[in-house]
């Protein structure tokens, strides 16, 4: 009775052993039986598109799908994909019917930046820089002027690093994602530009006039001094009544009439 405890104990065991393996090695001998890609947030942003996923698949290859799995090198793939800076990151893998799958998380972009020296490019929620190279253009706040982005920055080295020394990019971060959680001043500014100085100017959307913010040195006081401003006065005289509207000042408001 013991010897029979014993052997149906075991059995489930070696079976749970023994079918992964068996599944595994059969497996690996199909063909690839089709390439699945899935993009993360597609709906929202089309910084990738399946075709040229799909062209990364193949690499030099003239085919994959029928290839025996056994054959596919998913990390080869991973590696030939992942280039594209436009992803956060990319998984390739198998699956038990032959499929092929490619999942690829796009960037979310918070700003672009057109700096003056040339060049296009979007910085998203985690403070990477990556170029802009279709045409297709999110509604984001724009930045133009004396901005620079280096080399390692579009090699994947955030603005946020420790190691990216007296970037006005780094302020700038955290400028536009204070204004993109206020609903007013995410839907009244549209224009950020970057003087020779380092200090900015802002491009509203309704009035017109410029904000000039000067540093970002305390730039939510002065952003709660220019919504005091845009209610209590702006409203009696007019808005396109000055060309100017001056927040560097600490507690004053200076305005150049039109």
């Amino acid at each position: 009775m013991n010897r029979l405890m014993k052997i149906l104990m075991i059995v489930p065991v070696l079976y749970l052993i023994i079918m992964p393996v068996y599944l595994a090695s059969s497996s690996n001998s199909k063909p690839c039986s089709g390439i699945v890609i899935n993009i993360t947030d597609s709906a929202d942003y089309h910084f990738v598109t399946k075709r040229q996923l799909i062209n990364l698949v193949y690499g030099n290859s003239s085919r994959v799908i029928g290839k025996k799995l056994k054959d596919i090198s998913t990390f080869d793939i991973e590696n030939r994909i992942n280039v594209l800076h436009e992803l956060k990151t990319a998984e390739v893998y198998l699956t038990i019917d032959g499929a092929l799958h490619v999942y690829a998380d796009q960037r979310n972009p918070i700003m672009r930046l057109i700096p003056n020296d040339g060049g296009d490019y979007f910085v998203d929620n985690e403070g990477f820089v990556f170029r802009r190279r279709n045409l297709y253009t999110p509604r984001l706040h724009m930045v133009e002027g004396n901005v620079t982005v280096t080399g390692a920055m579009l090699d994947s080295l955030s603005v946020l690093d420790t190691n990216v020394k007296n970037s006005i990019l780094k302020d700038m971060y955290y400028f536009v994602n204070y204004i993109n959680d206020d609903s007013f001043w995410s839907a009244q500014i549209d224009q950020i530009y970057v003087d020779g100085n380092n200090e900015i100017d802002l491009i509203p959307r309704v009035g017109n006039h410029i904000v000039h913010l000067g540093t970002f040195e305390n730039y939510k006081g002065k952003l709660r001094n220019l919504a005091a401003f845009y209610d209590q006065v702006l409203p009696e005289v007019g808005w396109n009544k000055y060309s100017t509207i001056n927040l560097e000042f600490k507690d004053q408001i200076v305005c150049k009439k039109r």
